[in-house]
């Protein structure tokens, strides 16, 4: 298992709240169509069945791997994460990801957070050495 690090902290933390937050958007949104039915949880960040996915299978992983692969997930969910803000900033409010995730003005700005949080505790996590593995085992 890994030691206490910023990207074990962020792969349990954004884990979790992902994961609630799919759950939760559910009950706004179950529509899975293209975008289908979009809501806005708490009157800001629009959702579908699709995003509520998205959240629950990143949010899962992050809680399945806090313990040995925090560092690699903080790091690739904080680049898709930036990725999506992009992407969701260049679409502009109202508009969805390919065609099917929705994404406002709210979405973008909680998406370019939590990428630059992945990066930033993926950075101020070390690199395991094979060394220090074998030395956990």
């Amino acid at each position: 298992m890994e030691p206490a690090s910023p990207a074990r902290l962020y792969a349990t933390v954004v884990g979790a709240v992902l994961t609630i937050a799919g759950i939760v958007g559910f009950f706004y949104s179950a529509s899975f169509g293209s975008p289908g039915e979009v809501d806005d949880v708490l009157g800001i960040l629009s959702v579908n069945a699709w995003h509520n996915v998205v959240h629950i299978l990143t949010g899962a992983i992050g809680l399945l791997v806090a313990g040995y692969a925090a560092r690699q997930y903080a790091l690739w969910l904080g680049i898709v994460y930036l990725v999506v803000a992009g992407w969701g900033f260049l679409l502009g409010s109202g508009e969805s990801i390919l065609g099917f995730v929705p994404v406002n003005t709210a979405d973008d700005f909680l998406h370019l957070t939590l990428g630059v949080l992945g990066v930033l505790a993926a950075i101020a996590t070390p690199r395991a050495t094979r060394r220090d593995a074998t030395a956990t085992a």
